[in-house]
């Protein structure tokens, strides 16, 4: 029964983490700390890291504080907890900022068989970006603004 109990916290959190990334994006990223999320939309700088990076830093160091209330204090339910938020920022991560931004370049295509075309099979690859192309194009929709003005334009402000 404990087990259940721990996917069943596991999930949850995860599903969670969504309204939590929805609402911080929404109201704190595009609100109070838009100086921190600010070079997300557009850069001002040539490094690979960005102000907006403290968002991670700061779910990574909550996720660690209950794995920590877990092993030191007993507390059961910190394990599931911080894994769903960890599963969480790792899915958000690849999406996010590997497939749709494409932060750290790594090969986009991937090839998917042979098809038989006049002059013979020939092999043929297909764009892994395409696969996501709706959550690229509306997370394009959300970033071609480069203000914190656009809070109340419609668009998605979480991972789904």
């Amino acid at each position: 029964m404990d087990v259940l109990f721990w996917f069943l916290i596991f999930f949850s959190t995860f599903a969670i983490m969504e309204f939590m990334a929805w609402f911080t994006h929404k109201y704190i990223m595009h609100g109070f700390l838009w100086v921190l999320h600010k070079d997300h939309h557009h850069k001002d700088h040539g490094s690979w890291w960005e102000r907006n990076d403290a968002f991670f830093i700061f779910y990574a160091i909550v996720s660690i504080l209950c794995f920590i209330g877990w092993d030191r204090y007993g507390f059961w339910a910190g394990l599931p907890i911080g894994l769903g938020i960890f599963a969480y920022g790792l899915a958000y991560f690849f999406v996010h900022d590997i497939f749709i931004h494409q932060r750290f370049k790594c090969s986009a295509t991937q090839t998917t068989g042979m098809r038989a075309g006049s002059e013979g099979p020939t092999k043929y690859t297909t764009n892994i970006l395409e696969k996501i192309k709706e959550s690229a194009l509306a997370c394009s929709f959300l970033h071609s603004s480069t203000s914190k003005s656009n809070l109340w334009s419609g668009s998605t402000y979480g991972l789904i």
